[in-house]
Parts: structure tokens; sequence; C-alpha cells
């Protein structure tokens, strides 16, 4: 039994000094004789059992003054952010132009926009004539159509009546085959989200048109099955700016470039109130359900501002 006392008091002398801890409350322990059974157990436990159960006691003793004793949450490193750039979103601008922009007859600043002239052509071009007015027509005192939680979205200009027949005097192509073939290649080149934050682009396609509706036609004595449309489609005039990143715009709109100043007067026009959608009700769904034109034109008016947001001026930027 003394032996063993000996061991305890020759482990303790290679252990460091114990740091400081602030005072804990002292409780006064009632000194209690061991029992014999315990003295027996213990007489029959060897000189190294005793040396390893004092040195794992100790061990645990130090390790319960520290929440975090072996500094496991330094030693795990984090990764540094990604500083690659993305080629399909990153690019530079080969021509600058600029919006100017008033909110009921209060100009509110300018934006100026860098177009991509190498990756989107063909996108380019159009918004190159719309924006500078060589198509004929231009942007100039058309209004901003829809504001959504993610972008905001311009009504183009009109693919009828004294537009159309503008264009058609300059010789101007309002068609969007060649913008169609463009988005398909650059989604096929190009992998994950493209309309990221700051993103002008011009819209295709309209991914909540619905399909054209089956019908039967009597023709010449014969019944023929006809495709009627519901709705127009975009004539490729129409533009977004994305305030956020919006995957859901890509499989409708070709990015043609970026905002590189006046996002603050993007952020401004995405404030403006809009009409809220009541897509919801079951009157409206059942309306479009059945195809009723009267759904299509009520949907055609939601997240519409209430105000009105006007280009009053737009052209290039010379470098």
């Amino acid at each position: 039994m003394w032996q063993n006392t000996k061991v305890l008091q020759s482990s303790a002398q290679f252990l460091p000094p114990p740091t400081p801890t602030p005072p804990t409350p002292q409780f006064q322990t009632i000194p209690t004789s061991p029992s014999p059974h315990t003295l027996k157990h213990s007489s029959k436990l060897s000189r190294r059992d005793l040396a390893i159960s004092t040195n794992s006691s100790l061990l645990l003793l130090l390790t319960s003054q520290s929440p975090d004793p072996f500094h496991l949450s330094k030693a795990v490193a984090e990764e540094p952010p990604s500083t690659k750039s993305n080629p399909c979103t990153d690019q530079t601008p080969t021509k600058r132009a600029f919006l100017e922009v008033s909110i009921n007859g209060e100009p509110i600043g300018r934006i100026i926009i860098g177009l991509y002239g190498e990756s989107a052509p063909a996108g380019t071009a159009r918004f190159t004539d719309l924006v500078s007015g060589s198509a004929g027509v231009s942007y100039r005192r058309k209004e901003f159509a829809k504001i959504m939680p993610n972008y905001i979205q311009h009504g183009g200009v009109r693919s009828y009546g004294v537009d159309a027949a503008l264009a058609k005097q300059t010789g101007s192509d309002l068609a969007v085959e060649r913008l169609v073939s463009e988005l398909e290649r650059a989604n096929e080149s190009c992998e994950g989200t493209k309309n990221v934050a700051r993103s002008v682009s011009i819209v295709v396609r309209d991914p909540s048109r619905p399909p054209p509706k089956i019908k039967l036609v009597a023709r010449k004595g014969k019944l023929e099955i006809d495709e009627e449309e519901v709705g127009t489609a975009p004539n490729g005039t129409e533009f977004v700016i994305a305030t956020k990143d919006s995957p859901e715009l890509d499989a409708a709109a070709l990015v043609v470039g970026r905002v590189l100043e006046g996002m603050e007067v993007v952020d401004r026009i995405g404030q403006v109130k809009t009409v809220q959608e009541n897509t919801t009700s079951p009157y409206f769904r059942v309306a479009k359900l059945i195809g009723d034109k009267r759904a299509v034109v009520a949907e055609r008016g939601f997240n519409r501002p209430y105000s009105k947001v006007v280009i009053t001026n737009c052209g290039l930027l010379q470098d």
C-alpha cells in the first residue's frame, strides 16, 4: 500500500504546473473511512495499473478546463474563396450604351450597360440598333412593363402599328429566329446560371406562354386538326435587367451585356409598387385551365408597376 503512494507522488512531479483558475467555491468534504471491500480491491492492483489510471485521471482533469482542449476548430483549414472567373458571365464589353430613366416624370439617374459583341453578336446588334435608333424605332419614351423580385423587364417596341412601319422603312427585321439560335448555342456552351445579377438580356421566348390549343376545324368538307396560338410571342425587343441571380430566365432570355454603372437606379425601379398576382384565385385557375383568353389578359397585368417608369433618353457612348 505505501509503495503505491510513492508512484502517485512521482507521477505528479513530471506534470507542468497547473494554470491559475478563477476561485471556485469551497465545499467541505466529510472524510469517510474506506470499506474493507475497497481496501481489498486496491491491494490487488499492480503498481503499473495505478500509474496508468493516475495519468489518465490527471489528463482528463487538465482537458476539462478548456472547451476546446485540442484546438480542433483551428486545425480545420477553411477553404479560400474561389477566385476563378466565369468566361460566360465575366466578359469584356465591346460597346457601351446608356439609359436615362424617370418615374412619373421625375429623373432618377442613368444606367450604363456594357455589351458583349463577341459572344452574342446578333443580340448585341439588336440592342444597339434599338438604343441608338438606327432601326427606325427606339427604346426612347418606352415603359418598363414588369417588375419581378429578381429582375425588371422593359416592354420593348411593338411589332405592329407605327413601330413596325418605321422599322420596315429602314429595312430592319424584328424577327427572333437568329436570337433563338444564339440563345440555344449559349445554353449549350455555358453551364450554370447565365442571367446573374447585373446581367442585361433580350427576351426571345415567353416561358409563361401556354402551349397551343388543339382543335378540330372543318375545311373543304373534312375535319382537320389545327393549333391555335394563345397569346403573342416576344418580338426580340423586350429586355430584362437582373437584380439577383435569375436562373428562371436562362431558357427565355439571351444575355447581351451587364450593368457597369447605375445599379442603384435599377434597384430603385425594383422598389416601385406593382399589381399583385392573383394566381391562387379559383376563378383564375379554372379560366387558365380551360384556356380562357381573359385569364391570359389578366396574367399580363400581374407585376405591372403602378407608376410610369419610362426611358427618357438612350444611346451609345463613345469610348
